[in-house]
């Protein structure tokens, strides 16, 4: 049977923040002249994506997106369930049928067909409004943790790692772990808590 949802976890998440976590220059002023001179900045780079879907938070939340999704889907089987019934109906009964019953169900089979079409587009634009507040609630929160870490380490610049700019990146240059790791410590996940931002 066709699935009219994509799996969230394997969907692509982009952020418009800008900024992020970006310290001034290191600058130094030179005994004789009295300018500045800009020395070599220190970067860092981090997968945003990582750090939103492993992180606990991120992980309880997008949960209960996927639950309702699958909760959407099972309902969307049982709609189609029905208008395999009213298909199946026509296609035994209707030479059998006045003109008017026939009429009837067809009528019926039609209302239905529009009704899985408009429950589909619904449930779609619900779920990726659900994903988005997920995931901008978490980046907003990430911002804080980021401006911390990137202090702590003397960073000037952190960016966020790109397949189609990044050719290769040090290891040791990534601080996806360290971001979730410190994300996790400032907004721990207890049994208790709720992901509100996905139910909204």
């Amino acid at each position: 049977m066709n699935r009219i949802f994509v799996l969230l976890l394997l969907g692509v998440i982009l952020i418009p923040f800008s900024g992020i976590a970006q310290t001034a220059p290191a600058a130094t002023q030179q005994a004789s002249g009295g300018s500045a001179t800009i020395g070599p900045a220190k970067i860092a780079w981090l997968n945003l994506e990582e750090v939103i879907y492993t992180c606990e938070e991120g992980k309880q939340q997008f949960t209960e997106v996927q639950n309702y999704m699958q909760k959407k889907q099972t309902e969307l089987d049982t709609m189609r369930k029905e208008l395999e019934s009213l298909k199946n109906q026509l296609s035994v009964q209707g030479s059998k049928l006045t003109d008017e019953a026939q009429a009837d169900l067809e009528a019926k089979i039609e209302t239905k067909n529009t009704e899985i079409e408009r429950f589909q587009t619904d449930v779609q634009k619900d779920i990726d409004n659900r994903r988005t507040k997920v995931t901008n609630y978490i980046g907003k929160r990430m911002l804080t943790v980021l401006d911390k870490i990137a202090k702590e380490k003397g960073l000037n610049v952190v960016q966020y790692i790109s397949s189609s700019r990044d050719a290769y990146v040090d290891p040791s240059l990534i601080i996806t772990e360290d971001v979730v790791k410190a994300y996790n410590q400032a907004y721990p996940v207890t049994a208790e808590k709720s992901a509100t931002p996905a139910k909204k």
